[in-house]
């Protein structure tokens, strides 16, 4: 290719007017199909939009947002009746879901694709985050606490990404290319592992380890897969603790030196569906917290 200048500036300017990269003999094109910066994001208008734990918390926030931004929100819960009361008051829809039960989840996923559609999007909420040492006053952790940790956090979101991704791989392409995006939740725990949350930072190290081999494996698929990792919000565990714990908690945080808000972790979810370069990574979203042992 002629250079379009005389200045290396010049020459970028005339490739990028080609819009094709060139490698190896092989031509890419630079930008997708030529379209516009707003053309390569996903509309949310009109999507269906699986959010698992919708019920309450992080899940709730979500489903709230996507659905002011005109997404179709499907909240999946184990609780069945909290799940159709907020999907009521939001004019959206619900299932009750275990999510870590195989054939149950095949059939809420064929049901919600039955009924309508399947979906671009699912953000994976659900989880629970108890506390236990791995050598207490009572002996050693009973097995059963740890798997049940493993088995709701971690492979309750691989049984939801594994579904969510098959139904979306049916879709067609949008005008971006991409097909759907999987938000899945770990932790600050999974990097910050305090004493006592041996089997929570192993279930949320589980997702960060997943991100990236799931995000590579759907990429051909054209399925996109992030993560997020909150560090302490609003959610109904923490605000159910004394007022002087929250407070030494949320001192804790560098800036802002306050627990977050669900609506922030909303806020991400939805830059992420609609910002198609955001693949395979894990965002911290902790006010730079980095957790002491204890």
């Amino acid at each position: 290719m002629k250079p379009s200048g005389s200045s290396s500036g010049g020459f970028f300017v005339g490739a990028v007017q080609d819009s094709v990269f060139n490698l190896f003999g092989t031509q890419f094109p630079l930008f997708a199909a030529g379209l516009s910066i707003g053309e390569r994001k996903m509309d949310l208008g009109g999507i269906v939009a699986v959010v698992t734990g919708g019920a309450s918390g992080l899940g709730l926030a979500t489903a709230e947002m996507l659905k002011a931004e005109g997404a179709h929100p499907v909240l999946v819960d184990r609780d069945g009746a909290k799940a159709a009361a907020e999907a009521g008051r939001l004019g959206a829809d619900a299932r009750e879901l275990d999510v870590t039960r195989a054939a149950d989840a095949e059939a809420v996923m064929a049901d919600i694709v039955a009924s309508f559609g399947a979906p671009r999007l699912l953000v994976n909420c659900a989880g629970i985050g108890p506390a236990k040492r791995i050598v207490g006053r009572e002996g050693a952790m009973p097995l059963d606490d740890f798997r049940k940790v493993i088995e709701i956090n971690l492979i309750g979101t691989f049984n939801m990404l594994r579904l969510a991704a098959a139904a979306m791989n049916d879709l067609e392409p949008l005008d971006s290319g991409e097909r759907g995006v999987i938000v899945n939740t770990a932790s600050v725990a999974a990097y910050d592992g305090q004493i006592g949350q041996a089997a929570y930072a192993s279930s949320k190290g589980g997702i960060v380890g997943l991100t990236l081999p799931a995000a590579r494996e759907l990429a051909s698929r054209a399925i996109r897969v992030m993560s997020i990792a909150p560090g302490l919000f609003a959610t109904p565990l923490l605000l159910g603790m004394p007022d002087p714990v929250q407070q030494s908690l949320a001192a804790s945080i560098p800036f802002p030196s306050r627990f977050g808000d669900p609506c922030e972790y909303a806020s991400l979810v939805v830059h992420i569906a609609r910002n198609a370069m955001l693949n395979g990574e894990v965002i911290r979203l902790d006010g730079a917290i980095r957790m002491a042992p204890r």
